[in-house]
C-alpha cells in the first residue's frame, strides 16, 4: 500500500477486500486499489470510471465490482472471480440499486423495479 498511502490518509468511507487485494472508497466517490495485481488490484482498465461517482464497492476472491451513483455497475480483476462482466454489461449500465459479492467468485446486482 506504500504506492497509494498518501491517497489513504483521510476521507475513506469503506474498504472492500479480495484474497490479496483491497479497494477503498473515498468520500469523494473515488476508488483506490492496492495489493497483488493479478488478485484484483490492477484496476488500470477501469481507472477512469473509478475516479469519481462511485457509491459502493464489493470484492470476491480476486475481483471487485463498483456501483456508480448513476446506477451503473462495472467489474475488474480475475475473470474467473467475477472480474469480467462484459457479457451482462448492457444489463448493468443503469438502474442498479445495490451489489453484493461472495468468496466463491460471483457478484449479484439488485435492479430497481
Amino acid at each position: 500500500s506504500s504506492a497509494v498511502a498518501d491517497r489513504l490518509i483521510a476521507g475513506i468511507s469503506s474498504i472492500a477486500a479480495a484474497r490479496l487485494a483491497f479497494a477503498a472508497l473515498k468520500e469523494t466517490g473515488e476508488v483506490v486499489t492496492w495489493g497483488l495485481a493479478d488478485e484484483g488490484c490492477d484496476s488500470s482498465e477501469v481507472a477512469d470510471r473509478l475516479a469519481d461517482g462511485v457509491s459502493s464497492i464489493v470484492g470476491t476472491g480476486a475481483a471487485f465490482a463498483a456501483l456508480k451513483t448513476n446506477g451503473e455497475v462495472f467489474t475488474w480483476g480475475s475473470a474467473g472471480d467475477g472480474g469480467d462482466s462484459s457479457e451482462v454489461a448492457d444489463r448493468l449500465a443503469a438502474g442498479v440499486k445495490s451489489i453484493v459479492g461472495n468468496s466463491g467468485g460471483a457478484f449479484a446486482a439488485l435492479k430497481e423495479g
